[in-house]
């Protein structure tokens, strides 16, 4: 990996040798210059991602040097050094012209590392939120994430919006969407990118087994805890910690889990003595999260703690002119992967993929897509070439129509659409009020209409 590279200006060449060669040990690339001016020259071919700068120099001193690279150079985080006289134009710097620290002389290098460290992950954040702009722009790709559609585009904004911050962000959508996805591209988005990202299913966990996953336990703690193993939180210290089907987690837990988020700190099973943790938490769920609350499946008070910010993920039957984006470049992937020659999707295939109605999402498409990688044996993928669902009748011209007599009137027009919606979703009705854009509480109420409407 290439070096992050630091420029020192100092007008005292004691000073800015003895900074530099702390800098180079800390594993950065340095250069030095001994005013704002040379500073300038040398940041023209050096490019550097952070200046550490003193503030008091002759011919354009570290003011000056600061305005000029935030015109020249808007990416380079600035962090400037000043003596007694000039701190009060250091701290308005850092809050009005876009500094990004500043200290006081003589410099403690122990926080000069952390801040210097922490510009350098903001200064990559940005350079990666403008490679993936391009990349979107001209493929239609933000990162693992593809598609082009209006509602991937809002999708990415919001990503890009929160990344930067520490705050919970909450992700729902239907299996197969991608909320995983989602969740690391958050976390490689922020400045906590080169730090671990930890993936938890509470689904898939045991309720036995869940709390000691997440909080880590002692020796002894319980039957078989043969040595003391760090729970997720911990692992994840310092990084980001996502929860997957946060609905499934016991409601038991959930109370624990919200204390944890409150005090930033964790206690292993079978320990007296609590571990401050600096986690970022990303959750998701298919369900409902209101709904999941009404059902006492899911604690309103964790819900407002995780849902700061919500993404909601679309179905891929709503995002239809995203198909052929995501199946060509799953054929590139999937293909170079295990080795196969098929390389293009031939036109019929790509007519079935637009009527059929994607119950699993993306992940039913890849698996689609994989399956007809691994039999087809020319370049081109035909219909012989998919597996037998993709030929079974979910498609939209057989079942996600419907049939209405004209004329006919408007309230039994809606009351056929929702009880046809009913039976496709077998009976789910907040799937069924997703699909008609209606709240839960406006399908309860029509059906409650419909079912006194019947009784007289």
């Amino acid at each position: 990996m290439e070096k992050a590279r630091v420029l020192i200006v100092d007008d005292e060449q004691a000073a800015r040798v003895g900074l530099s060669e702390i800098v180079t040990a800390w594993g950065y690339e340095t250069q030095t210059a001994g005013d704002g001016h040379e500073a300038l020259e040398i940041a023209n071919e050096f490019n550097p991602t952070a200046v550490i700068t003193d503030v008091l120099m002759p011919r354009l001193d570290g003011f000056g040097l600061l305005n000029k690279l935030n015109d020249l150079y808007p990416d380079t985080a600035v962090i400037l050094l000043t003596g007694q006289g000039s701190i009060e134009d250091a701290v308005r710097a850092v809050k009005e012209e876009g500094a990004f620290y500043y200290f006081e002389k003589p410099i403690n290098t122990r926080q000069l590392n952390v801040v210097l460290q922490r510009a350098i992950e903001q200064a990559a954040t940005r350079t990666e939120n403008i490679r993936l702009r391009r990349q979107l722009g001209e493929y239609g790709v933000f990162g693992k994430m593809i598609g082009n559609s209006h509602a991937m585009r809002q999708i990415y904004t919001v990503i890009e919006q929160v990344a930067s911050s520490a705050v919970s962000v909450l992700i729902t959508g239907e299996s197969g969407t991608g909320k995983e996805v989602v969740a690391q591209s958050i976390h490689q988005l922020s400045p906590r990118a080169s730090r671990p990202f930890v993936a938890i299913n509470c689904s898939a966990i045991p309720e036995s087994l869940m709390e000691s996953e997440l909080f880590g336990h002692e020796r002894g703690a319980f039957t078989g805890a043969i040595a003391r193993r760090e729970g997720c939180f911990e692992l994840a210290n310092t990084g980001t910690l996502f929860l997957d089907e946060i609905a499934e987690m016991p409601v038991m837990l959930q109370a624990k889990l919200l204390r944890v988020l409150e005090d930033r700190k964790v206690r292993r099973l079978g320990s007296p003595k609590e571990v401050p943790v600096d986690v970022r938490v990303l959750a998701a769920t298919n369900k409902d999260p209101l709904e999941a609350v009404r059902r006492a499946e899911l604690r309103e008070d964790l819900l407002y703690r995780l849902n700061v910010i919500h993404i909601k993920l679309p179905p891929l039957r709503e995002r239809r002119e995203d198909i052929p984006l995501l199946a060509e470049f799953m054929v590139k992937e999937l293909s170079e992967r295990h080795q196969r020659p098929a390389r293009i999707i031939a036109p019929e295939v790509f007519e079935l993929f637009a009527r059929h109605s994607w119950p699993g999402n993306v992940r039913e498409l890849r698996n689609v897509v994989e399956h007809a990688i691994v039999v087809c044996e020319s370049q081109r993928i035909e219909k012989q070439h998919l597996p037998p669902q993709m030929f079974d009748g979910r498609t939209l011209k057989q079942e996600d129509s419907i049939n209405l007599p004209i004329p006919i009137a408007l309230d039994e027009a809606e009351r056929q659409l929702i009880l046809k919606t009913l039976i496709k979703t077998n009976n789910n009705k907040t799937r069924a009020a997703d699909l008609l854009k209606i709240s839960l509480k406006t399908l309860h109420n029509k059906l409650k209409t419909y079912k006194e409407e019947n009784e007289e």
